[in-house]
């Protein structure tokens, strides 16, 4: 149960950083080195290892997942005036960066299957802007599963349309077998604190271009022109990971496997556990991939249950348990209320009912029944 304070159990969070040894000797050897400032031979091991992990031909390591997909729009030349297509049931993360280069999301809804963008919405909105033609679709594989790749990359590649993976929750989960992020002009990945594996902070690009990535390089150490001098042509950005940070993400890496599989038993225990609750619906498991399951995800119908998600995830909360609702879908944000948008309601609905439960590859087996445990009190006849 863990340590105890002020009579209240150690708070059990949603997704916190699971570390080892590993990670510890790799930094200690930066340290020795003293390859302390951005970029170093870590950075470069990182790139190496990371590519191979998702049979990518390049990898291009950065501060956050957010600048990956920035660089990445900036290299589709998105610009002023254009038009990006972007999955609404995501972080605001993923469509920031329209906003940086000056475009306009246009927010397409999801798909009940996998939770993540729909297809058929996808050929509603491509129909419906025939007469101007957006510059890319930022397609997000949500809670770490894929989106249907094959039907999207064919819409896409019919129209004209660049599509970019946002791959950030998703690291180690596969389409078809293959693994995501992989497919299109470019993918992006997040190391953020709840990722999957993380470095604290920091992303990677991934690409089977070798131009791009030097190109990506480039921009992202703030464009400095080849002199002697220091000599700046165009507009560059201080983008890129720290050799310190790249140790932490090596070692992670090494324990990839594991930690999707921890999720999955998580996810799996949850399921077991719960499913019998009136009106519960997990995340679904879509047929055409294997979901890394970051989160465990689940909907709670108040019809049903006699009870709904902010109940339980308040009283989770009063028991000092992190649970979160489920994304709230782009298009209902303040800061996108002009954006187009095509359907809506799915995700809408999905966020109206929808809980992410503790589902850290580090929670422990008693942490986790003690989660089943209480959300099931939470149910007139759940006990």
């Amino acid at each position: 149960m863990g340590f105890i304070f002020y009579g209240m159990a150690a708070r059990i969070y949603l997704s916190p950083p699971d570390v080892g040894p590993d990670e510890q000797a790799l930094v200690a050897e930066a340290f020795a080195s003293n390859w302390i400032a951005p970029l170093g031979p870590h950075v470069d091991a990182f790139e190496r290892e990371f590519a191979a992990k998702v049979g990518a031909a390049h990898a291009v390591a950065l501060s956050s997942g957010t600048a990956a997909l920035h660089l990445a729009l900036r290299m589709v030349g998105v610009g002023v005036g254009d038009e990006v297509l972007c999955s609404t049931l995501t972080f605001v993360a993923s469509a920031n960066p329209i906003l940086y280069e000056g475009a306009t999301p246009i927010f397409l809804d999801c798909e009940r299957e996998s939770w993540n963008l729909d297809p058929n919405v996808l050929e509603d909105a491509l129909r419906a802007r025939s007469n101007r033609k957006p510059k890319a679709l930022v397609l997000v594989h949500l809670y770490g599963q894929s989106a249907n790749l094959d039907p999207i990359l064919k819409l896409c590649a019919e129209h004209g349309i660049t599509v970019i993976e946002d791959a950030a929750e998703a690291l180690g989960a596969t389409y078809h077998g293959k693994p995501v992020g992989t497919r299109s002009f470019a993918g992006v990945f997040s190391f953020n604190g709840n990722k999957i594996i993380t470095t604290s902070g920091g992303g990677m690009l991934v690409t089977e271009d070798a131009a791009m990535a030097q190109r990506a390089r480039f921009l992202a150490t703030q464009a400095r022109d080849p002199a002697p001098h220091y000599q700046h042509s165009q507009v560059g950005f201080n983008y890129r990971l720290s050799n310190v940070l790249a140790a932490i993400g090596r070692g992670q890496l090494r324990h990839l496997d594991e930690k999707v599989d921890h999720r999955r038993a998580n996810f799996e225990f949850y399921q077991k556990t719960l499913s019998d609750l009136p009106g519960v619906h997990f995340m679904p498991e879509a047929a055409w991939g294997r979901s890394n399951r970051w989160l465990t995800c689940l909907t709670i119908d108040p019809a049903l249950a006699g009870t709904d998600r902010e109940k339980v995830r308040l009283a989770l909360d009063q028991e000092n348990i992190e649970a979160r609702p489920v994304w709230k879908p782009l298009h209902a944000q303040p800061l996108f209320a002009q954006a187009p948008r095509f359907g809506g309601q799915v995700a809408e609905d999905l966020f109206a009912h929808g809980l992410c439960l503790p589902s850290g590859s580090n929670l422990s087996v008693e942490d986790r029944a003690r989660v089943a445990a209480l959300v099931r009190q939470c149910f007139p006849n759940g006990r």
